[in-house]
């Protein structure tokens, strides 16, 4: 038999599964687990009457802000967020940025086992989180950039040893803003890296142009890049690109030695650095 009233069952089973000390209230005289619908409609500031009529199919379609503070009411994670707003609205939330500080231990040791693939994770506003030996080797040493200046936009435009590895530099430049302005619309992370753009439309005549160009462009998913390194010489890398399960707002970016020989050389540069 089909739920003709899904949006209530998953809000009853949501309500249910909840804990009432969690959110200070006492656990006596309780005769179902979890809150009461008064409660939650007291949280979402709504009236209860209308809540209950929610849960049971009749009162209506729900307003994306009545969603959006029943889910803060609920506690709802992200991924329960979108559900509740599928199941009432037919379609997702607003999009909502959050910066992150780095990433789980167990997907550094994803990063950690590709030994002479340089790979690295950046967040959707092109930000480079966490990084292999590998990837320190070849590409950049990142732990010596303070943290603010670990963007990839920022080392295109603004690092000389960056520009100069690049064999096209200004394919891979239009390239890049191109897919750091559609990754930051589609996060809604326009607001976060405003200073951004500033900083480098005033510091940077090309960028302020490839910014005035509105182009927007896809991810690549694979290809192949030519590195010019300063000790290796050329170096030909197949790139691909992974979204984090979990993590829509991470895509890891690996880089494999197109031939053996390029496998040789980033060995060579692997090993001779100090560990």
């Amino acid at each position: 038999m089909t739920d003709t009233n899904s949006l209530g069952t998953y809000l009853r089973d949501r309500r249910a599964k909840l804990d009432p000390t969690a959110f200070g209230l006492p656990l006596q005289r309780r005769r179902t687990p979890g809150l009461r619908r008064e409660e939650v409609a007291q949280r979402a500031n709504v009236s209860a009457t209308w809540y209950t009529w929610l849960e049971q199919g009749r009162g209506g379609a729900p307003s994306a802000d009545v969603l959006d503070r029943i889910a803060r009411a609920m506690m709802l994670t992200d991924v329960e967020r979108e559900h509740l707003f599928l199941l009432g609205l037919g379609r997702p939330p607003e999009v909502r940025y959050h910066a992150i500080d780095g990433i789980s231990p167990r997907l550094q040791r994803v990063l950690d086992t590709l030994e002479y693939s340089p790979a690295f994770v950046r967040t959707a506003t092109w930000d480079i989180v966490a990084w292999n030996r590998a990837a320190t080797a070849v590409l950049t040493d990142y732990s010596t950039l303070p943290e603010g200046q670990r963007n990839v936009l920022r080392m295109i435009f603004q690092d000389s040893r960056v520009r100069a590895a690049q064999s096209n530099w200004q394919a891979v430049a239009r390239y890049v803003v191109a897919s750091f302005r559609a990754d930051v619309a589609r996060a809604g992370a326009a607001r976060n890296v405003q200073s951004l753009v500033d900083e480098l439309c005033a510091t940077s005549p090309e960028f302020a142009a490839m910014w005035r160009d509105n182009d927007v462009q896809g991810r690549h998913g694979d290809g192949v890049k030519v590195l010019q390194h300063p000790i290796a010489g050329s170096l030909s890398l197949e790139f691909s690109g992974f979204a984090v399960d979990g993590r829509p707002d991470l895509t890891m970016v690996i880089y494999n030695p197109a031939t053996p020989a390029d496998t040789d050389k980033i060995r060579a540069l692997v090993t001779s650095r100090p560990k």
